[in-house]
């Protein structure tokens, strides 16, 4: 699968699409995203013509209708979306954290090597984790990311780590023989 280059705005459109999604399951109207993204309802319309066309967002007719996230749209995002969220191992300070589970690792950045962060969305306790901590994540259930890097922030709220990655690892495929 080729990744595709999203703009900056429609990058920011499908991220609220796929926040707004994950709150509430259903689909999700044109006004709502506008709002989120501070951009006329036309604009968006105009911008999910083109998601649409990149197969990133199914249209729902109707009086309920507006838009949803195709699995391609996490993707393309970077998202990768766990179907078995334990899975995951989380290491701090080398040692397993056992009572939390990352729901998703988001590298919203990665484009950026001098930015390199990774934001791990977790349920359970943080209060633990410090800044400067170091936090190993990984490997993923997809693609066996495995992702070490030091805290450089925590939104407690949403329970979100930041991590300042440090080094990143996604084994290569085995050779088929």
């Amino acid at each position: 699968m080729s990744s595709i280059e999203l703009t900056p705005s429609q990058k920011k459109i499908l991220r609220a699409l796929t926040n707004l999604h994950k709150e509430s399951e259903s689909a999700i109207k044109g006004e709502d995203i506008a709002e989120q993204v501070d951009r006329n309802p036309g604009t968006i319309r105009n911008q999910m013509q083109s998601l649409k066309a990149l197969q990133l967002v199914e249209g729902v007719p109707g009086p309920k209708g507006g838009y949803k996230p195709t699995a391609a749209a996490y993707e393309a995002l970077e998202i990768q979306q766990m179907d078995d969220p334990a899975s995951v191992p989380l290491e701090h300070e080398g040692n397993p954290v056992q009572d939390v589970i990352v729901e998703e690792i988001d590298l919203s950045s990665v484009h950026h090597p001098e930015l390199c962060r990774a934001e791990i969305h977790m349920q359970g306790p943080m209060g633990e984790i410090h800044e400067d901590d170091s936090v190993i994540v990984g490997p993923t259930p997809l693609s066996k990311l495995v992702i070490e890097g030091r805290v450089d922030g925590k939104d407690d709220t949403n329970n979100i780590l930041i991590l300042r990655i440090e080094d990143m690892v996604a084994p290569a495929e085995e050779p088929a023989h």
